[in-house]
């Protein structure tokens, strides 16, 4: 049985210490803040990110240097026979391709196994806990590709954008319709189903955009997974800094869900970046080895 190490990247919201609680291998993203690069989680914070996002700064997201990827993966295959690496969706970064590509170098040839399964931040995380778990059970690194890849489009997300500015900031909408949803006071909803950020709904308040989202969800659950009640999803709560009113989100989608434990967890900063504070999110996966 091969020993099968599991590294992802900080888009998946799982900090440095609960990687090495869990026993799984985080890369941290870099950030270029008014042109200097700082490191998710090395030194660059949830509190001091938003801070200068409030300020103001230019914040660039960026792909891991190819250095990185490549000397953490020699670094693992110094421990473990091979490695399962679970970046961001592709269809949110050119990292994953990217790092494909480096797998294919013979020093990593069926030792390193990168797996697209168009997932980012909360969703992310699940499918590396998942792969965790199908490698402490014997699973080799390509059984646990295979399977993530079966699966990758069994998971979708919901969020609220709670200010336009972000969005106009990254060029995602244009300055005219910023102001005017901003007059409108509009709380767009945004859907992640596979690779894509795409515009779901616009809703006038954030309980209305609340209402929206769970039942989005809910039509999910019966049509998509064909699973009215969600016995076989993780439901997850997400948001960006405001943990209160997450805390008051999760508790109402649990008079919705209530035979539901909801994991909550903050939006990954490469989210973030794009929509800014205050945003709330629904998200859920499929549970490995469950019907589909």
């Amino acid at each position: 049985m091969s020993k099968v190490a599991i590294l992802t990247d900080s888009n998946s919201g799982i900090t440095q210490a609960e990687g090495v609680r869990a026993g799984i291998y985080i890369l941290p993203m870099p950030f270029y803040i008014n042109e200097e690069m700082f490191f998710e989680e090395i030194d660059l914070d949830q509190k001091g990110f938003y801070e200068r996002l409030t300020e103001g700064a230019q914040i660039k997201t960026s792909m891991p240097i190819v250095g990185s990827v490549t000397d953490m993966w020699k670094k693992l295959l110094k421990e473990y026979d091979e490695v399962v690496y679970i970046p961001m969706s592709s269809g949110l970064s050119s990292s994953c391709e990217t790092a494909y590509m480096l797998s294919q170098n013979p020093e990593f040839d069926e030792k390193v196994y990168v797996v697209d399964n168009q997932r980012i931040s909360v969703t992310q995380r699940q499918s590396v806990y998942d792969a965790k778990m199908l490698a402490d059970e014997g699973k080799s690194a390509l059984q646990i590709k295979k399977i993530l890849l079966e699966e990758k489009f069994q998971s979708s997300i919901y969020i609220m954008v709670d200010t336009l500015t972000y969005l106009k900031r990254g060029g995602r909408i244009t300055p005219a319709a910023a102001a005017l949803g901003t007059l409108l006071k509009l709380k767009p909803v945004l859907q992640i189903q596979g690779e894509k950020l795409d515009a779901f709904a616009k809703a006038r308040t954030v309980k209305q955009a609340k209402t929206i989202m769970i039942d989005a969800m809910k039509k999910d659950f019966a049509e998509r997974f064909h699973d009215a009640s969600g016995s076989n999803m993780y439901l997850e709560v997400a948001y960006t800094y405001d943990l209160e009113a997450a805390k008051q989100f999760r508790d109402e989608i649990k008079e919705q869900f209530p035979d539901h434990d909801i994991v909550m967890n903050p939006l990954s900063l490469s989210v973030a970046c794009h929509i800014g504070p205050g945003a709330l999110a629904i998200a859920c996966s499929h549970k490995i080895g469950t019907p589909v």
